[in-house]
């Protein structure tokens, strides 16, 4: 599954620089697959999807940080556990019961982002 961060989030920032795959942005910040990952031109996602990974797509959300979910591995093959919750102040980086994946497909993510 992927990690998501709730409405009680205070915009500390303190979840952004912990991720190892550039998957945490600011709120209302454009997004991009190449960001933090070894992505780059035409791509075809893990979901069968071309796309480019330069392409700028439009904010997850305006007002409070959000993790992109087709990057969020759960720190998995980086870290035992998602470094996201581990430094949030306010426990408001969750699973998003909306995404599950096996650790055998988180894996395959970080392969994917970091090939």
């Amino acid at each position: 599954m992927a990690i998501m961060i709730t409405d009680e989030c205070i915009n500390c920032g303190a979840c952004e620089p912990e991720c190892p795959n550039n998957a945490i942005y600011e709120g209302g910040a454009e997004w991009r697959y190449a960001d933090g990952t070894t992505l780059s031109g035409m791509i075809s996602t893990l979901k069968g999807n071309q796309v480019d990974a330069d392409k700028s797509f439009e904010p997850i959300n305006m007002d409070i940080y959000f993790i992109v979910t087709d990057k969020c591995t759960e720190c998995v093959g980086f870290h035992d556990e998602p470094q996201c919750a581990a430094v949030c102040p306010v426990d408001c980086c969750v699973d998003d019961p909306d995404f599950r994946e096996s650790e055998d497909e988180l894996k395959a993510k970080k392969d994917f982002l970091h090939a």
